[in-house]
């Protein structure tokens, strides 16, 4: 078997076990930097896959997310998020992680190999036309992640395929390739590391630009927030004041008129009747900056 890029040796792991503790924290430390750097030449492709993932979601599609081990880790991170900070509903962002829950609290190696595991996961996605995959190896050639990938695509659902190895098996199969090219560990084979790093860090980037997109996010503000803790309830109500331009006690009546909703508390913060803010934000599109001009014309 060929070496895999992620299983070479970093230059920096060179007599690591020898130098005092804090040279190898500045080591580990350049190197977090180096594969942070490494997701700059994928812009162009995060970008598409950005617009693919919220055409998918805007037409009522799915958008998926795939992996196992480590990098099904930064997938499961970024997936679990997107309800309480754009207010996806769940069932639109599903999770396939190998060996399913079992397997979070007990990582073992032997569920990413198993095709039957793949095959099963597959049959209960039922993947359809218009649905977007984000399938995540950092080798690129993780048997699950493959085999879900490759089954999906069949089905014609779009698959983004992230891999911190060049003309890897994931990158040559997906629509939307994304490379991060993190190169070997300092700690060998460790993909929990650069590999993790730089697949944290598009992932991150990329729900952000699917949250723009869809109207979630305004002048820095998560404006589709699920406020379901008091810390959320908080934060909505400040939300609210800052870009209706009222004080607190208005954004929280304004709120509990919206039934907790930042949009639609926001315009009727600024002016307009509970009907009138929801008809506006659905003449946007959801989008809050354009109903908030064109309330301020009237």
């Amino acid at each position: 078997m060929a070496l895999r890029r992620t299983e070479g040796v970093h230059p920096s792991a060179a007599g690591l076990q020898d130098v005092p503790l804090h040279d190898v924290l500045g080591r580990l430390h350049a190197a977090q930097m180096s594969a942070a750097g490494a997701v700059v030449p994928a812009f162009p492709a995060l970008e598409r896959a950005a617009r693919a993932a919220a055409d998918a979601l805007r037409a009522g599609h799915r958008l998926v997310y795939v992996g196992a081990g480590s990098s099904g880790l930064m997938a499961l991170a970024d997936c679990l998020e997107l309800f309480g900070t754009f207010g996806i509903p769940p069932q639109r962002t599903p999770m396939l992680f190998a060996g399913g829950a079992g397997a979070l609290l007990t990582m073992t190696g032997a569920v990413e190999d198993d095709p039957s595991l793949a095959a099963a996961d597959l049959a209960g996605l039922d993947p359809q036309p218009g649905d977007v995959l984000l399938c995540l190896s950092a080798s690129g050639s993780t048997p699950y992640t493959l085999a879900v990938a490759a089954g999906a695509k069949a089905r014609g659902a779009v698959i983004v395929g992230l891999a911190n190895a060049e003309g890897s098996a994931l990158l040559s199969l997906a629509d939307i390739p994304v490379l991060l090219d993190t190169g070997p560990e300092v700690v060998a084979g460790s993909t929990r590391m650069g590999a993790g790093t730089a697949q944290k860090i598009a992932l991150n980037m990329l729900s952000v630009l699917v949250g723009l997109q869809l109207g979630h996010v305004h002048e820095g503000y998560m404006v589709n927030v699920i406020a379901d803790n008091a810390k959320l309830v908080d934060r909505a109500a400040r939300i609210v004041a800052a870009l209706s331009g009222t004080d607190p006690a208005r954004a929280a009546a304004a709120l509990t008129l919206a039934g907790g909703a930042v949009k639609p508390a926001t315009l009727i913060a600024a002016g307009a009747t509970p009907d009138a803010a929801r008809t506006a934000l659905e003449t946007h599109h959801g989008h809050l900056g354009p109903a908030l001009a064109a309330l301020k014309t009237k």
